[in-house]
């Protein structure tokens, strides 16, 4: 770069202007300390235990309601309709009060049909809910 300069005529300049170069380094330091908390995807942690969660859940009290693609409610392989349901799982319920249930659904199902199924299983006052999941394949 050349600048003017009355005394001695045309000179280089040897000096650096590092304005710019701080502009880009203040840019791309909050550009990190935004980004960096959004890169951490995976959680470790280690869950505690307690002697209590052994015995939550009897599994000869966990009762399976699937719904598949079409609609069609099962109650443990048996299809019935919601309000079948929630009559099978009201008797369910007054007899023993530890009845848990699994719900499976299919991915594509619309969610009003799972939230039918859930209100089924409010009405019927049971509270020990699970909802089926698989893994995402990454």
């Amino acid at each position: 770069m050349r600048r003017y300069s009355k005394k001695e005529g045309f000179s280089t300049l040897s000096e650096i202007n590092v304005t710019p170069l701080l502009d880009l380094a203040f840019v791309l330091l909050i550009i990190f300390m935004i980004t960096t908390p959004l890169m951490d995807k995976s959680v470790d942690l280690v869950i505690p235990t307690s002697e209590a969660a052994k015995n939550a859940v009897n599994p000869d009290l966990v009762q399976t309601v699937s719904v598949n693609r079409e609609d069609v409610v099962k109650l443990n392989g048996e299809q019935v309709t919601l309000d079948q349901l929630e009559a099978k799982l009201v008797a369910m319920q007054r007899a023993n009060a530890g009845v848990a249930v699994v719900i499976r659904s299919h991915k594509e199902l619309p969610v009003q049909k799972l939230v039918d199924v859930m209100n089924a299983l409010e009405r019927a006052r049971i509270t020990k809910v699970g909802v089926v999941t698989n893994p995402d394949a990454e």
